[in-house]
């Protein structure tokens, strides 16, 4: 329990400093973090854990073979989500990464789907990139994933070659024409006969998933789902 100087000491510093909710940008009030509880509770969860049959799995029919499939919420342009994941990305919040991977895996940890999960793996970054930006968004999705699925985060085994053009302004066949190759597996044989989880921060297209599936498919046994933050319609 806060001592009754730091209350005061704190009360002061936010009438000039008040933190923000990542979402909604309302001012936070005491025991809030990132998110206002009104946000907590309201964001657009797809509740995709529920249902094998979901949006995001039926974006990957025909590409590559998952087990099962799964978004947390579901972005709108100029919504709550973009809010949060501009926050998340590119204002340096990596907090809300490991805040949205235990909600998330508090919902999968329900899910018998997820229950098989060997270790979650997160879409790389390309070296200069994870430079640039200081940290990798799914990563910090996977380590919040990882600690209410109790299952271990494999970092350094799905590696990006290349670094790629950005995909925001791309067709669905250019974005998926500008993965190519970009993924290898460092040490294929510790992920040989195992359940992967593999999780990025937007589904979109599915392009880089697919990328990042294509080349863990070629791994004897493999099975693999996937999870993001977001789906976007």
């Amino acid at each position: 329990m806060r001592s009754l100087k730091t209350g005061y000491l704190t009360d002061f510093i936010a009438l000039f400093f008040p933190q923000l909710c990542s979402a909604c940008r309302e001012s936070l009030v005491a025991n809030e973090y990132i998110l206002c509880t009104n946000c907590l509770y309201n964001l657009p969860f797809t509740n995709f854990h529920l249902t094998a049959d979901n949006i995001v799995a039926r974006q990957f029919w025909g590409k590559i073979k998952l087990e099962a499939a799964y978004a947390l919420y579901y972005f709108n342009k100029g919504g709550k989500i973009q809010n949060l994941m501009h926050q998340f990305k590119y204002k340096g919040v990596h907090q809300i990464g490991n805040m949205l991977g235990n909600i998330a895996g508090e919902q999968l940890s329900r899910n018998e789907l997820f229950n098989t999960v060997d270790f979650i793996i997160p879409v790389p970054l390309h070296k200069k990139r994870l430079q640039l930006r200081g940290y990798n968004q799914s990563a910090c999705f996977a380590e919040g994933l990882a600690q209410k699925l109790n299952v271990p985060v494999e970092l350094h085994n799905l590696v990006r070659e290349i670094s790629t053009e950005t995909q925001t302004r791309k067709s669905r066949f250019a974005r998926f024409e500008n993965m190519q190759d970009v993924f290898f597996i460092a040490s294929p044989e510790k992920l040989a006969n195992k359940h992967i989880l593999l999780v990025d921060d937007i589904v979109t297209t599915g392009s880089t998933l697919e990328a990042c599936g294509l080349a863990l498919l070629k791994i004897e046994g493999l099975k693999l789902s996937v999870a993001t933050i977001a789906y976007a319609e």
